[in-house]
């Protein structure tokens, strides 16, 4: 296992360049330049001083020269400097905002967890009762309502109309000042709503998954031979039928590692709430190539980190599975 796990470790540095390669090509691609969005607006800045910024953000050299000189810092763990106003270290500015995306991202993930496979099961085992047709019901309403959308409705509902909870931010602007456990209440109700739009599509997805995958495990031969054997139904489900249904959600999940950043652009952008998400899309908007290179490739390790974890997660979920 060990050495399986240091080939692939090993398989992902020529992948990692591979992907910084693209990323770094596209981004520089697309129309408008870092220079141009910071003196366009400024009617005394002249062409030589545009040659200058370009010059001091070495965006003046071929383009393979660029890609190296960020190879270069990379290497090194420098991620650069910003090309906004602060010009702070791309790494200052990542670690700043990765823990609430991380936070927010893990959450969502528990709850999804927690509340899917459940569903899941129970939708399997009672098949075409009134809760598997309730549940099918969620799934397509989860499936069919924009994110975005109903992220504005419960902002309007809860925030706006009742005042249970806030609509921006991760706490109050008196957070410091309050007592430690009115704080902690204080960002819960913060979490509330990005957690749960963040979770509401994921679990009407899985639950879904999770029964197609248990309806064809409960149909073995096996799960037949268990029944006959006179193993109670819990026995049967839980601890024949379960570890193989899991099997292909254990690749969903392994996959859904890199959403992490991905999907956090839009609530992170709804609810005002300073995390990667946010600052990848301002960094987007500015063109701040060093920023966003730093987030894509913290997105492309979580991704190839994210199919070695659902590797390994199989060996250990079914003990069939050997890898060589």
């Amino acid at each position: 296992m060990i050495r399986y796990i240091l080939r692939r470790l090993a398989f992902m540095i020529p992948l990692l360049i591979g992907i910084t390669i693209i990323c770094f090509a596209v981004i520089h691609i697309a129309p408008g330049s870092p220079t141009d969005l910071q003196t366009q607006m400024n009617p005394r800045a002249s062409a030589e001083a545009k040659e200058r910024l370009r010059a001091m953000y070495d965006l003046d050299k071929p383009l393979y020269q660029q890609y190296l000189l960020w190879v270069g810092r990379l290497v090194r763990l420098d991620m650069g400097i910003s090309f906004s106003q602060d010009h702070r270290p791309v790494a200052d500015k990542i670690l700043e905002r990765i823990p609430i995306t991380i936070t927010l991202n893990v959450l969502s993930i528990a709850l999804i967890m927690s509340v899917a496979i459940p569903i899941g099961i129970l939708s399997a085992v009672r098949q075409n009762s009134l809760f598997d047709r309730l549940a099918g019901l969620f799934v397509f309403v989860g499936y069919s309502i924009p994110s975005f959308w109903l992220g504005l409705l419960l902002m309007i509902l809860f925030g706006s109309w009742l005042g249970w909870l806030p609509i921006s931010g991760i706490r109050s602007l008196n957070a410091e000042y309050l007592p430690p456990a009115r704080a902690f209440l204080d960002l819960v109700s913060h979490l509330i709503l990005p957690v749960f739009l963040l979770a509401f599509s994921g679990l009407a997805g899985l639950s879904r998954y999770m029964r197609s995958n248990m309806l064809e495990v409960i149909r073995q031969d096996y799960i037949t031979t268990a029944r006959a054997k006179g193993l109670s139904e819990r026995t049967v489900i839980f601890k024949h039928a379960l570890r193989n249904a899991m099997l292909p959600v254990i690749t969903i999940l392994g996959l859904s590692v890199p959403e992490l950043i991905g999907g956090s652009v839009i609530f992170e952008s709804i609810f005002v709430i300073p995390g990667m998400g946010q600052l990848f899309y301002g960094s987007v908007m500015a063109r701040d190539y060093p920023v966003i290179m730093g987030i894509l490739v913290i997105g492309a390790v979580l991704t190839l980190l994210g199919n070695l974890i659902a590797d390994i997660s199989y060996a250990l979920a079914d003990p069939r599975i050997r890898i060589s």
